[in-house]
């Protein structure tokens, strides 16, 4: 089965040749593989004619255009197809009673289609894209019997309602006024908003308006609203973006409660936190924006190490030119050089709470993984750091150059990603090293023709890492990376990150909840500690199990090896291998 995609905010039919049509060889030939509309210019490209040359592929200026083969069996699959050259969908993730299903793969692959056919707010034309008016009669036909056929009769009984979790909770503010009290009132249908809004720590939030709160708090007062709905299925998108880990632990066990008594799906892309949450993962895979495909459900720890080493033996297809691997870290110190910011006994006062530090240094080529639990001082430091923030007490050397990427990412470009990496960094990313090493391995080459606004968060945070690394400094500042990105992209950005800096031997401080990505990222680790809102405490740098043991020690959560793919994986609390690691102090295990 051949697959041709058109994405539609590349194909610039007013900046180009026809050069798809023009160099097609069945086109050439008489044939109309490639007709080219009247009204927009664009080309509508006929799969049964086109013989997957590649072609038009290759000579389109603007990378329009994706062929590819898919197996013939996957044409029975085909859940949704948007039109003659868009994107499609092949299966669906299962709702389990009792379960918490995860679905783990990179961002643009469908999963907010899956969710639109799973909650019933869109019934699927199973690839007949003319079909203006799909039935529900055939999509149930077109599936085997089990529980997902059993799930979709119930939904087209309309015996299914669904809450959903969105993903970009920091667009709220935005599209919801009031209090958190009066929003949250307004959906606590389940009556337990007192013990929900408790549970999630954000009962001292009730009388801040939506405006006044945090990307954390968001994130907590979303997960709080979709629970309190009184409905059959809970879909999850990315709760843990913004979450602290001991917020995060505190998500996983009022989401697996809730799967006690009601089908629960989560789009999750921490791996440590998927690992701990669901019972069964869905991998999904296939080309952004042109297809994707739902992989059968797997136990979490075999999905995850198979996601990790990039090949699905059951499907026998590969999904990343190579694996992703954890290794034992090697002391670094011989390879690190001489300090490059130093600082001591810092104080700082933002009205009720208060910063302070120990003494500590970043060295050339060292890459400081930042961690501590939400309202520490984390970005605080980072501000002073870069010359933001005025320090009433302490000491900071002041002759490094900085390039600062913030947490929230705030940009008023009307214009092209291009134009953007132009504006800010000249030529230089066009080629060489860090074109390689930095814009392709974060997908920014793919985003160029894409206007700024229409990014999505996950795309805006790649740029804008991109151009943090790609400034002219001694010292990168990069506060919460990861957010928004898939688990994939993660592991790209942490890489390309430390890349830059050996390369370069330039220095960096990152901070991020994310473990696995830290444990990719780090040579040493800033440890801070307190309590939110009210006072913080930095110490460090640490080496990084030194590091990570004092901070796990703190937030009470300890962390194995997988024995295969020896990535970090939580322990359940109480768990022998918990219990064995807090006796003997090793919060953060190097074993397997």
């Amino acid at each position: 089965m051949r697959v041709a995609v058109l994405k539609e905010d590349n194909c610039q039919p007013k900046k180009c040749n026809d050069e798809c049509y023009a160099f097609c060889p069945p086109v050439r030939n008489g044939q109309e593989c490639i007709i080219l509309d009247e009204r927009t210019g664009k080309p509508h490209i006929s799969e049964s004619l086109c013989i997957g040359c590649g072609i038009c592929v290759n000579k389109c200026p603007h990378d329009a255009l994706i062929i590819e083969n898919l197996p013939s069996e996957l044409e029975t699959d085909m859940i949704h197809r948007y039109s003659l050259n868009g994107f499609r969908l092949f299966r669906l993730p299962t709702p389990s009673k009792e379960s918490v299903v995860g679905i783990l793969g990179p961002n643009g692959m469908g999963k907010s289609t899956a969710i639109s056919a799973l909650s019933g707010r869109m019934i699927p034309n199973l690839g007949d894209w003319l079909d203006d008016q799909p039935d529900w009669n055939e999509v149930i036909a077109s599936l085997p019997k089990g529980e997902l056929r059993d799930f979709f009769i119930a939904v087209q009984d309309k015996k299914i309602s669904v809450a959903v979790k969105p993903q970009n909770v920091d667009r709220l503010p935005k599209r919801v006024q009031g209090t958190v009290r009066s929003l949250l009132s307004k959906v606590d249908e389940r009556k337990m908003m007192g013990r929900m809004t408790e549970a999630l720590g954000i009962d001292h939030l009730l009388d801040r308006t939506v405006q006044q709160l945090s990307g954390g708090e968001l994130q907590r007062m979303a997960v709080c609203a979709t629970i309190l709905r009184d409905v059959d299925v809970y879909f999850f998108d990315e709760p843990s973006s913004y979450l602290d880990i001991h917020e995060r632990m505190r998500m996983v066990g009022i989401i697996q409660e809730l799967a006690e008594t009601k089908r629960v799906i989560v789009i999750e892309h921490d791996l440590a936190v998927l690992d701990v949450l669901a019972d069964l993962v869905h991998i999904v895979y296939g080309k952004k924006g042109a297809f994707g495909i739902f992989t059968p459900a797997r136990s979490t720890r075999q999905a995850i190490n198979t996601y990790l080493d990039g090949f699905l033996p059951g499907e026998n297809v590969r999904i990343r030119d190579k694996p992703i691997q954890f290794l034992r870290h090697r002391d670094r110190k011989a390879e690190i050089g001489t300090p490059v910011v130093s600082w001591g006994g810092l104080e700082k006062t933002l009205g009720e709470f208060k910063l302070t530090s120990e003494e500590g240094a970043v060295h050339r080529a060292e890459v400081v993984g930042v961690v501590g639990s939400n309202g520490t001082g984390k970005s605080t430091m980072i501000k002073i750091l870069a010359g933001e923030h005025e320090y009433e007490g302490g000491w900071v050397t002041a002759d490094a150059t900085i390039s600062y990427k913030p947490q929230h990412i705030d940009v008023d470009i009307n214009g092209t990603v291009q134009l953007w990496l132009d504006s800010e960094l000249g030529p230089r990313w066009r080629s060489g090293e860090f074109n390689v090493n930095v814009i392709r391995a974060l997908g920014v080459d793919q985003l160029l023709p894409k206007r700024v606004k229409k990014l999505s968060g996950g795309e805006r945070q790649a740029v804008s890492i991109a151009l943090c690394l790609g400034r002219d400094a001694d010292l990168y500042l990069l506060d919460e990376p990861s957010a928004h990105l898939d688990a994939n992209a993660r592991m790209e950005a942490a890489k390309a990150i430390r890349r830059t800096m050996e390369a370069n031997e330039k220095s960096a401080f990152v901070i991020d909840h994310d473990v696995y990505f830290i444990d990719i990222v780090s040579d040493s680790l800033l440890v801070f500690e307190g309590e939110g809102g009210v006072t913080g405490h930095a110490t460090g740098p640490y080496d990084l199990r030194v590091g990570m043991n004092k901070f796990l020690s703190d937030v009470n959560v300890t962390f194995r090896r997988d024995h295969d793919s020896k990535r970090p994986r939580i322990n359940k609390a109480s768990s022998r291998k918990d219990r064995e690691q807090r006796t003997s102090g090793d919060y953060y295990s190097y074993d397997a």
